[in-house]
């Protein structure tokens, strides 16, 4: 949404600047350039998450392939970047020296990938290009673990230029990088997230959220106060909730919306969204011949369908009552785990009578249609916020840590631009309606979060009206929001933090009235 004074192109200006203060050290402007690369690329988008949490499962849901996990030889995880491309590549990006383009073979569980005699524990990063459209707005960073007590070999916190990764379809900077440090651990996994992602989606069994304590701990400055979140926290593995029942996905959603109004962890995260990762990647990806074996199952009178379907074990017995033989019956666990199995001949018995309607309905199912729509709505509709957001981060950094003559005016010009961005306020106001810690009427609430872009930055979403609605329509819907909001800020028998989020709603509608006009 265009306003006077944007802040990204704020932003913009401010590293202009930096690059004068800094213009005698190489490194700080090649860190410098990287930001304004920034600008260019598609939205850093990390899925970040303790060990076994769905990662790898999650980005295949999205991007409809089995392309995750990328296993290297040795077993150690780094950072995976997926990007949009014209045909499948996939390339290492050591700590030293140049790239390399690696041989890749498809696994039944992704890719796994040869370095062709090179070491592995020189290697930061590797990049798969895929032609997709789900990358089309989004690199998809698979991360190592960000738990606790998890190994993860990561680049140490400051060891790169602020940006992390090189610009897209480039290499790393040359002499620029350290080595990855085995032993660092959890914190630096998070470290390197943080300084890399313009936004996170953190994967958590429960959804408590109490692992977002390290990412808020991890973000100090200005900025970060500014603008404390950019995580989507989303409920994985909900296939183990209730008990492994076809009801469980019905469960997920209803401890999704619980959490979303916890203000304990709200606080911490724009939304909760609740997936099973298998559910929704079987969708995705379902064969004639695994809709065959499940139709075949669910053949079978209920009861003993509920029998053989009670644990693994029983799945993959010998004694099997129907002609599945055991390498098919294994291929429909690693498919869909025996929650989904248990869930498709449900759906096959009440009318999913076609390979193309039970993946369809295993889709719907899984939460991955709202995910996809959540990521749109808070993170692709706002990518110039966050992309704004992580170069004003990785300015500050510099700015803080290498002072020199200029950089503290600079500083000053960085805090007077977070004074007066207006698109931080509708990220804070967005966090505090969701949360619950400030209350209009429900009809006032869902107003405010849909004119402060929560429900989409265009103007059509903002105003709650058709994408072809006129000129016209949009100025009157415009016109009688701002008044009506005016009035709620100057009411006097409403609180002062209600006073206060309506005059952002008001600058809100303000805008857009401006962007019309």
């Amino acid at each position: 949404m265009s306003r006077v004074g944007r802040l990204d192109e704020a932003a913009w200006g401010l590293v202009h600047e930096a690059l004068e203060v800094y213009g005698n050290d190489p490194r700080a402007v090649e860190q410098l350039h990287r930001q304004f690369t920034r600008f260019e690329e598609p939205l850093r988008i990390a899925v970040a998450g303790p060990w076994r949490s769905g990662k790898s499962t999650l980005v295949n849901a999205v991007m409809g392939e089995a392309v995750a996990p990328v296993e290297v030889a040795d077993g150690r995880q780094v950072f995976t970047w997926y990007e949009d491309g014209p045909e499948p590549r996939v390339t290492a990006y050591p700590a030293n020296g140049a790239p390399r383009d690696l041989a890749v073979t498809r696994t039944s569980s992704g890719m796994r990938v040869d370095l062709g005699g090179g070491r592995w524990d020189q290697v930061d990063d590797i990049v798969v290009q895929w032609p997709t459209r789900a990358l089309r707005h989004a690199v998809l960073i698979d991360t190592p673990a960000a738990a606790s007590g998890v190994e993860a070999r990561t680049a140490s916190p400051g060891s790169r230029d602020g940006s992390g990764r090189p610009a897209i379809g480039a290499g790393p900077t040359a002499g620029g990088d350290a080595q990855l440090v085995g032993g660092a651990g959890a914190a630096a996994t998070v470290q390197r997230i943080v300084r890399e992602a313009d936004a996170v989606l953190y994967l958590s069994r429960d959804g408590s959220g109490d692992d977002l304590p390290a990412f808020q701990a991890a973000q100090s400055g200005s900025v970060a106060r500014a603008a404390p979140v950019n995580v989507l926290l989303v409920l994985s593995r909900v296939d183990e909730l209730a008990g492994g029942r076809v009801d469980a996905l019905l469960t997920a959603r209803q401890l999704a919306r619980r959490h979303r109004r916890d203000p304990r962890v709200s606080a911490r995260c724009l939304s909760v969204v609740a997936v099973g990762g298998l559910v929704a990647l079987a969708g995705r990806m379902l064969s004639e011949s695994e809709y065959a074996a499940l139709a075949a199952l669910a053949g079978l009178p209920r009861a003993e369908t509920d029998r053989l379907l009670l644990s693994t074990d029983r799945f993959l017995a010998a004694d099997f009552p129907i002609p599945l033989d055991l390498e098919t019956r294994r291929r429909l666990l690693d498919r869909l785990g025996i929650f989904g199995v248990r869930l498709s001949t449900t759906l096959v018995r009440t009318g999913s009578d076609s390979r193309a309607r039970l993946a369809a309905e295993l889709v719907r199912r899984s939460g991955l249609t709202e995910l996809r729509e959540s990521m749109t709505r808070y993170f692709v509709d706002r990518a110039p916020v966050f992309k704004a957001r992580a170069v004003l981060m990785a300015l500050e950094s510099l700015l803080r840590s290498e002072p020199r003559p200029g950089a503290a005016e600079l500083l000053a010009r960085l805090e007077q631009v977070l004074a007066g961005a207006h698109e931080f306020r509708e990220l804070r106001l967005s966090a505090a309606l969701l949360g619950g810690q400030l209350r209009f009427d429900p009809e006032l609430s869902a107003e405010a979060q849909r004119l402060i872009g929560g429900d989409g930055a265009s103007l059509a979403a903002r105003l709650g009206v058709e994408h072809d609605a006129t000129g016209d329509e949009l100025w009157a819907r415009g016109s009688t929001a701002v008044r009506r909001w005016q009035d709620l800020a100057e009411d006097p028998l409403r609180g002062v933090d209600q006073r206060r989020a309506a005059r952002v709603v008001v600058r809100s509608c303000e805008g857009i009235l401006a962007e019309l006009s």
